[in-house]
């Protein structure tokens, strides 16, 4: 398999290439707390409703935005300015021009990895649904 994202930019990425590069992490989909003095970010434990807790996948993607208005579509001028996306984001680090990790799906050729290197929302969230307050759901992990 060739390696697109050493060979070019984000924004040059084909729509399937862009949904490749995805590591499957399910981080994107935890709901963060901001401090609204200071601007700060706090990762939780709560995620959204269409998350699949055990896969860290969407369960509607291609309709998520119906149902979760605010979802955030990422694109690669996106990325580039949330600064929430985990220091491990596929698309972050390829922004950044940094190599993938070793359990990414596209170096590893597992989708299991990712959970087996305890680096997705398998195991420890919870739904939104279930939560109840954020403030009680705060984690100390980075996202």
């Amino acid at each position: 398999m060739s390696r697109f994202w050493e060979e070019k930019p984000l924004d040059r990425l084909s729509a399937t290439e862009w949904e490749a590069l995805c590591d499957g992490c399910g981080k994107c989909c935890l709901h963060k707390l901001e401090d609204e003095e200071t601007g700060a970010l706090y990762a939780t434990n709560v995620a959204c409703r269409l998350l699949d807790r055990k896969n860290a996948a969407c369960r509607d993607y291609k309709n998520r935005r119906r149902f979760v208005p605010d979802c955030v579509r990422l694109t690669p001028a996106k990325v580039a300015t949330l600064d929430w996306l985990p220091s491990t984001c596929a698309y972050r680090l390829v922004a950044e021009g940094k190599p993938l990790f070793d359990w990414h799906y596209l170096i590893s050729g597992s989708r299991e990895a990712v959970h087996t290197a305890g680096m997705s929302t398998r195991g420890w969230t919870v739904s939104e649904d279930d939560a109840g307050e954020l403030e009680y759901h705060l984690v100390d992990r980075e996202l």
